[in-house]
């Protein structure tokens, strides 16, 4: 019998032979993937400074792969924060490495996105990324980057540095990927149209390998306010959290590591706490034993009293934006909004915000159309999966007087520090409780709304109606009333026609 062989493979090497994780599972999705990812970092770059994001993407045809792939070159340009030169080789070229693991809401939460694109261009195409970036200082850094997969390293092809006489700031990726584009067009056109719905303070231009332009411009400079970090809750921990923060506090007792180290955990709830678990305040954390945090963790989970987290990590669009950003890509007759108040789900802050537009450029289907985000991230596959749906196609719509042939679209959008996806790919909303009480609950609101809309329309449909009969027979009546009286003056029915008149004005 062969000897069973042990080794360690990188990060990068990992999702080299298994990069389906990531959503790259065939070549149409894949270009799409990538898109979405490095247009992601660059909305974050720009959010993360409170500048309206201006995005150029290009993709442009480089040659034939095979008969049913080429290869095309993707160029995106941002006006963002830049990079420091000393971060740029490892922010492109090493797996799970970045600036988005800190707890509060951002597009990105496993450090893959951009890397991942650019680890797919190069297992495709052989071929080097080119970086420039600047933060509006001195000088602009350029690098020629490959990605050593068995090391998770980046190699350093090529390095240059420009005089930044315009203080440019920014930054530029390019790279070549296999890819299937005639496929990928209709959810990469659509990914835009909807990434300018929830982003209505962005400009987007892109330009496909046909040379066709598409560009969404933005229909406000008012930025949402930008997520704050913060600490991780009581009830969101778990022991291995628990035994990180005891290596490195810098507390000597019980309280001030609770009060130091916990979300809304003040002088007060901490000494209840501890009377609760029946621990010392003045005992040292760093002396906790393994038991004890354990312990500690199964109190945390028990204790009834804590504070919910607050929204500050949070950075909902807010009722006004999303207003704006749905009617200028949908163009709505009746438009409605709602945003939750903040909720938790396993110590995690989430905010549920709802848009239901009827009318306009709504097409008319057999079902509703619907969006889904999250953390500003349109979700184009797998809908189906998703908690919203689900909840959509549960509701009883009969008593809100809409059917799914209507011409409405339906707009969900979840932020949270930790969005509960089911994949990897970023792609739908696992159907958590809390998520669905939630999002029900905003549905039902807007649909209440959407509801008076509806029947205010049914009633100035019937008094139009009642018009056009009064509007039709009353000069008849008249007529037929003067030879049956052998009058041969007809009576005046103008001011009966503008009293209803006026009354179906005043309804409509």
């Amino acid at each position: 019998m062969a000897q069973a062989t042990f080794e360690e493979i990188s990060a990068s090497d990992f999702f080299y032979r298994n990069r389906d994780i990531a959503g790259l599972t065939n070549p149409s999705r894949s270009i799409f993937v990538a898109i979405r990812e490095v247009v992601e970092n660059s909305l974050d770059a720009a959010e993360s400074q409170r500048i309206p994001p201006d995005i150029y993407v290009r993709l442009s045809f480089e040659a034939e792969a095979t008969p049913d792939t080429q290869i095309y070159k993707l160029r995106v340009e941002d006006n963002g924060s830049g990079i420091p030169p000393r971060f740029i080789p490892s922010a492109f070229g090493q797996v799970l490495y970045g600036s988005k693991y800190k707890l509060k809401q951002a597009r990105g939460t496993f450090g893959l996105g951009g890397k991942m694109a650019v680890l797919y261009g190069q297992i495709t195409t052989h071929q080097p990324v080119f970086v420039t970036s600047s933060t509006g200082q001195e000088k602009i850094y350029s690098f020629k980057l490959m990605i050593d997969i068995q090391r998770n390293k980046p190699i350093i092809l090529d390095r240059k540095v420009i005089i930044n006489k315009e203080n440019w700031r920014g930054t530029i990726i390019e790279f070549t990927l296999e890819g299937d584009y005639l496929r990928a067009m209709p959810k990469i056109i659509e990914y835009f149209k909807q990434t300018a719905m929830v982003n209505p303070y962005a400009n987007l231009t892109f330009v496909d390998p046909k040379g066709r332009l598409y560009k969404f411009i933005r229909a406000t400079t008012t930025m949402p306010e930008p997520p704050k970090e913060t600490m991780p809750h009581p009830y969101g921990v778990d022991v291995e959290l628990l035994q990180r923060l005891v290596q490195i506090t810098e507390y000597s007792n019980m309280a001030d590591f609770l009060k130091g180290h916990f979300h809304r955990v003040g002088e007060i709830t901490a000494q209840k706490f501890l009377e609760f678990a029946s621990i010392n305040p003045s005992k040292n954390p760093k002396k906790l034993n393994h038991e004890e945090i354990v312990r500690l963790m199964q109190n945390l989970k028990k204790y009834k009293d804590f504070l919910p987290p607050d929204a500050s990590c949070l950075s909902p669009l807010g009722e006004e934006l999303l207003k704006a950003g749905v009617a200028k890509e949908l163009n709505p007759e009746y438009l409605v909004v709602h945003q939750r108040k903040p909720s938790t789900y396993a110590g995690h802050p989430f905010i549920v915000e709802m848009a239901m537009a009827y009318g306009g450029n709504i097409p008319k289907r057999n079902n509703f159309v619907i969006y889904r985000f999250a953390n500003k991230i349109p979700l184009l596959y797998d809908e189906a999966s998703d908690v919203s749906y689900r909840v959509i196609s549960a509701m009883n719509w009969r008593r809100y007087k809409v059917s799914p042939d209507m011409p409405i679209a339906i707009v969900v959008h979840i932020c949270s520090t930790k969005v509960p996806y089911k994949t990897v790919g970023k792609e739908f909303i696992s159907d958590r409780p809390e998520v669905r009480r939630e999002v029900a609950n905003a549905l039902r609101e807007v649909a209440r709304q959407l509801q008076h809309f509806l029947t205010r329309q049914e009633h100035v449909h019937m008094e139009k109606k009642r018009l056009g009969i009064f509007s039709k027979y009353l000069p008849k009546i008249a007529q037929f009333s003067t030879t049956l009286a052998g009058k041969d003056r007809v009576p005046d029915i103008d001011k009966l026609l503008k009293s209803v008149q006026k009354y179906g004005a005043e309804e409509s």
